[in-house]
């Protein structure tokens, strides 16, 4: 098991505590947090669900401004639902919340995955560099989390009954005579019993404080809005009391974290529509045993952290695709959607270039493989490329994409022998061509704007024959988060065949922009 190598160190020196950070702390869609501190750096990991690698690894020193350091996996395995192969895919599965842990000098994520029905649990001594082994087991434990209590391992699982188990000590299976029901309803705090409708309480995050123990959960009430549940007992096995402890802007699904001052903050998230899942800080004080989030019951914007210096280049980077020797193929901000054909991409075939290359017939741009993506940043952003299309095919289809169900697409699109600018939008959920410019050159410039402001999500593509000029093409793309995907908008540079194989194309750069 190897991890990816972290690149980019961010320097926080320089950090003034006279500016305050403001939420969300994180303005892209990174969702389902679990963050521990370990002496005085902060470490998360996140969900990305269908991408690969998988299970995104970040570090701070600050709780905002957060740099990529690794993934938990490069490939959970190889079928056909993970390879986009046989018409399969595994859109808005792959693996979801996942829990981090730090325990007598050894580091843990785990993590869970409907596509193969497992468990999965990743140790390492250096969380930063690995090497990480890896455990895999059923059943799937779903929003689980992972406690050490003394000598024993617990998970605890569920959706509105909420289950604990003890696992194995080498993390191969689970202790089958030790699972037991936890917490009958653990939605009762928030929805009365016989109601329907809403979420269940689950994403369950279990934290030890001062000898008592605290459940962590999210609930959606009926008609309501995202809702955190706190369970507190005195034992680990119970009994255990619940109660409401926030419930304001749908800022929801987290758990604890202290800062070495002392300071105790909720990290949580917001749905924010086609930008994702964006993460929150909220202040915890204490009363009386329970932790007491927010001010005055509400998500305070303003926070006493050091301000954000911004997501470029912790979070998401323009890529020039030139490597010195010894660095990594890609840098971690990027991720291939569902696992790559390694044989069909390089940065060495041609130096300072992304090559492309084609082995298949693709009918659909969501079928087709190695679409290589990062996410998009709100409140507004923009990503631009350019391509060498001079040894494209008949069929062949390249260029810049909104990826998710409803798409948009940018690219060149060969027909015969002559070439086209093509703008597809999927804002409906079908795919139609919307504009078509004839180009005899062999580099293209595109580009695509994101206004996230206000739950705008709105995108519009460009094109540049020259990389100054740029002109609009194709119509609006109305970006909608949908739950097929269960993930926020992401640029992807894309290149698939409808009638020949053994195309390519080569792009020169990527640029991102807040």
């Amino acid at each position: 098991m190897k991890m990816l190598a972290c690149t980019g160190i961010l320097s926080l020196a320089s950090v003034s505590y006279a500016q305050k950070a403001q939420n969300p702390i994180i303005f892209a869609d990174v969702p389902d947090m679990s963050i521990i501190r370990v002496g005085d750096t902060y470490y998360m990991s996140s969900t990305t669900m269908h991408m690969n690698p998988g299970v995104p690894l970040m570090k701070s020193k600050d709780l905002v401004n957060w740099e990529m350091i690794g993934y938990g996996h490069d490939s959970l395995a190889d079928m056909d639902e993970l390879n986009l192969d046989n018409g399969k895919s595994t859109y808005g599965r792959g693996t979801w919340a996942s829990s981090i842990r730090h325990h007598n000098g050894t580091y843990y994520v785990s993590t869970f995955a409907q596509t193969t029905g497992k468990t999965y649990v990743y140790v390492t001594k250096d969380i930063e560099n690995g090497p990480w082994e890896v455990k895999a087991f059923e059943p799937m434990m779903h929003d689980h989390t992972l406690f050490f209590e003394g000598d024993k391992i617990y998970m605890i699982w569920g959706g509105g009954k909420l289950n604990m188990v003890e696992l194995k000590a080498d993390f191969s299976g689970i202790k089958p005579e030790t699972q037991r029901v936890l917490i009958e309803n653990a939605t009762l705090p928030s929805t009365p019993a016989g109601t329907k409708g809403g979420l269940p309480a689950e994403g369950s995050q279990l934290f030890k404080v001062n000898g008592k123990y605290y459940l962590f959960n999210i609930s959606w009430p009926p008609g309501g809005m995202r809702t955190v549940i706190v369970h507190k007992a005195d034992k680990l096995e119970g009994p255990y009391e619940g109660r409401v402890v926030l419930q304001d802007k749908g800022v929801a699904q987290g758990g604890l974290i202290d800062m070495p001052n002392g300071d105790w903050y909720a990290y949580l998230f917001q749905d924010y529509g086609a930008v994702g899942r964006i993460p929150f800080m909220v202040p915890v004080t204490w009363e009386d045993g329970w932790p007491v989030l927010g001010i005055d019951g509400k998500v305070p914007m303003d926070l006493d952290l050091p301000a954000s210096t911004g997501l470029i280049p912790g979070i998401v980077d323009s890529d020039d695709f030139s490597r010195k020797k010894g660095e990594p193929a890609l840098p971690l901000v990027w991720q291939w959607n569902h696992n790559p054909a390694d044989h069909l991409w390089s940065v060495s075939e041609r130096k300072g270039y992304l090559r492309l290359k084609t082995d298949r017939i693709d009918e659909d741009f969501l079928q087709a493989r190695n679409t290589l993506t990062q996410r998009t940043i709100g409140p507004t952003c923009t990503g631009s490329t350019a391509l060498d299309v001079s040894h494209m095919k008949d069929g062949d289809f390249a260029g810049l994409s909104l990826l998710q169900k409803n798409y948009g697409l940018v690219g060149v699109s060969m027909i015969g022998s002559k070439k086209s600018i093509v703008m597809i939008n999927a804002t409906t959920g079908i795919p139609e061509e919307v504009a078509n410019i004839p180009v005899t050159q062999k580099v293209v410039h595109l580009k695509a704007e994101c206004d996230f402001t206000n739950k705008k999500d709105v995108a519009n593509f460009f094109y540049s024959l020259d990389g100054k000029k740029w002109e609009p093409i194709g119509t609006e793309l109305k970006m909608a988060y949908t739950i097929p995907h269960f993930m926020g908008y992401r640029f992807g540079l894309f290149n698939y065949a409808t009638k020949a194989a053994g195309g390519y194309v080569d792009f020169d750069y990527f640029e991102i922009k807040e």
